[in-house]
């Protein structure tokens, strides 16, 4: 109770010295006009007590004055008006102010209580971020931990990997011994039937060869023996010991086989077509959308009735290839990157892969899953190839080719190589691979050397080969088809150009027909250039069907189709039918 009486009474005392202040020049001003005021009239008084002449005088003077005084006074009640209408300004200003005043009072006060709210919030994220961090510190020496562990797993298994191939090595090199202890034994077996048989005596007669009664006797049988018996000749029989001669002869060259991810089937060399002529493409007979992304590679099997697809989408596509239609027939998958390379063994029961994942990947047709991943590039692989049934080699990005071993599933030979590996194809004993630094290198595959270096124009992107392997063909980054004779030891070439052909990519692949009369290459304008190889000129272009660069063309060994894929993954079957 008294404490807002003491507020109201602080407030009156503040309010009364703000507005003395505002009026003590007007006070001061008014009691001085009092003053004089006061005076005049006594000066009148007195003059009218003691008339004279000079009291006129003064008279006069003082009326003046208090003309002059009243003009003051009016002009001093003037300002006085003024004042009072500007303090009334000021203090509706004033009031404003106040009212401003205590909303951005009570906006502090609220920004206060937000504040506190935000204070408390910030300690309370900072310590949950204390306690994240220390789980963080936690996890990271867990993290680090479980690194040590891996790169001791890592090395264990390496180790083990050495013991396991020691191993495997020491078993084949037992069972080597052993099968060759049996075939020596075999064949000492062998010679002894065989000296046995030579050794034998058979006695023919005359009657030996027409058939002969049941009822003939023991004695006349005896009795004709006896007679005839200067008439036996020693020869070499197989009457008796025949089977068993075969039997071991075929037990001799009967394959021994280990554990191999090869089946009896794959073991079989299908034949091969012969194409005599090619046909020269002049329409697209279907177009579709192969893959989900860009499609790299395309390769037609051996039967020309089968053809894979690789795509940046991680899928091998295979498609049945029938009276001038693709048939999707199955997706193998498996490859955690981009397919850059496909290739068919020759049975065409398998189909090998090169991927952006540094490794190589094996399947067979009728498996979706990889039967055999081969890894130890350290950048893409480029290239993969089969070089026999059992055999596959693989170039990469690492300057490096691989030969690999599927029947143990494990690299036997590395080779370091100047240059960016950008393709490679086998050749009976050699393995010819094309670089980025301009050069055709081509190795003995038995010892696994150099043995001739060809020059090219530019990066070579893809290597091809006739199917005579007399011819090798080569696309390099400067725009042009290189064709060279491997007959001759000269480093004569054809070179084939075109206005509007221009390479894609540093993966651009080009081909050969099977015939070997025809050249072919995708170019970056999304058309396909083909050149007759006896004229060395242009013989067709196929345009307008492919929308963006083409990475890759094939043709069927049959010599009928052509495949054309692209980067906006599109695929196109040509022919003339």
């Amino acid at each position: 109770m008294e404490t807002w009486k003491r507020d109201i009474v602080r407030q009156l005392k503040h309010r009364d010295r703000n507005q003395h202040a505002m009026f003590q020049d007007l006070i001061r001003l008014y009691s001085r006009l009092l003053e004089k005021t006061s005076l005049t009239k006594g000066l009148l008084s007195s003059s009218s007590r003691h008339p004279s002449s000079d009291s006129s005088r003064s008279i006069s003077s003082l009326v003046h004055q208090n003309n002059q005084l009243k003009k003051t006074t009016g002009e001093l009640a003037y300002q006085v008006v003024e004042l009072q209408q500007q303090i009334k300004i000021k203090e509706c200003v004033l009031e404003q102010q106040h009212s401003r005043l205590a909303e951005q009072q009570q906006r502090v006060a609220g920004a206060f209580g937000a504040r506190q709210v935000l204070q408390d919030r910030v300690e309370q994220v900072q310590e949950e971020n204390g306690v994240l961090k220390m789980k963080y510190d936690l996890l990271l020496e867990q993290q680090k931990g479980a690194e040590q562990n891996l790169r001791e797993e890592n090395v264990r298994g390496g180790h083990l990997l050495e013991d396991m191939i020691h191993l495997k090595q020491q078993a084949a090199a037992r069972m080597n011994s052993r099968n060759e202890r049996k075939s020596r034994a075999r064949e000492a077996n062998l010679q002894k039937q065989l000296q046995n048989a030579t050794g034998s005596k058979v006695t023919v007669d005359s009657s030996s060869s027409a058939p002969t009664s049941r009822s003939t006797s023991p004695k006349a049988a005896n009795h004709s023996n006896s007679s005839d018996r200067g008439h036996t000749r020693l020869f070499r029989s197989a009457s008796v010991t025949s089977p068993r001669i075969l039997t071991s002869i075929k037990g001799l060259f009967e394959k021994r086989r280990g554990h191999s991810v090869c089946s009896v089937d794959e073991d079989r060399m299908f034949p091969v077509g012969i194409c005599l002529s090619a046909r020269l493409p002049v329409r697209a007979l279907q177009v579709l959308d192969a893959h989900e992304q860009g499609i790299n590679t395309v390769k037609f099997s051996s039967s020309s009735d089968l053809m894979a697809t690789g795509g940046t989408d991680r899928l091998i596509k295979l498609w049945d290839v029938r009276a001038g239609l693709l048939t999707h027939r199955s997706t193998l998958d498996g490859s955690t990157e981009g397919v850059t390379c496909v290739d068919f063994d020759p049975t065409g029961l398998r189909i090998l892969a090169a991927s952006y994942d540094k490794s190589a990947l094996l399947w067979r047709l009728d498996d979706s899953v990889p039967k055999l991943t081969l890894t130890g590039h350290s950048r893409k692989v480029t290239a993969a190839r089969f070089s026999g049934l059992h055999q596959v080699v693989t170039g990469s990005a690492d300057r490096t080719i691989r030969l690999w071993d599927l029947q143990r599933a494990a690299c036997f030979q590395v080779v370091e190589v100047a240059s960016y590996c950008s393709d490679l194809i086998c050749s009976e004993n050699s393995i010819i691979s094309g670089h980025f630094d301009s050069k055709i290198r081509v190795w003995d595959a038995r010892a696994v050397s150099c043995v001739q270096e060809l020059p090219a124009q530019g990066k070579v992107t893809s290597l091809d080969i006739s199917a005579d392997h007399r011819q090798l063909l080569s696309c390099c980054r400067d725009d042009c088809l290189q064709l060279v004779d491997l007959r001759r030891r000269s480093q004569e070439r054809m070179c084939f150009r075109a206005d509007g052909f221009k390479c894609g990519s540093d993966s651009t692949k080009a081909v050969i027909s099977p015939d070997g009369c025809f050249v072919a290459a995708g170019s970056a304008d999304g058309a396909v250039y083909i050149w007759n190889v006896s004229k060395g000129d242009l013989e067709t272009r196929l345009p307008d069907k492919h929308s963006s660069s083409i990475s890759a063309v094939s043709w069927s060994l049959s010599g009928e189709y052509v495949v054309s894929v692209d980067k906006s993954r599109r695929a196109i079957l040509w022919s003339d039918i």
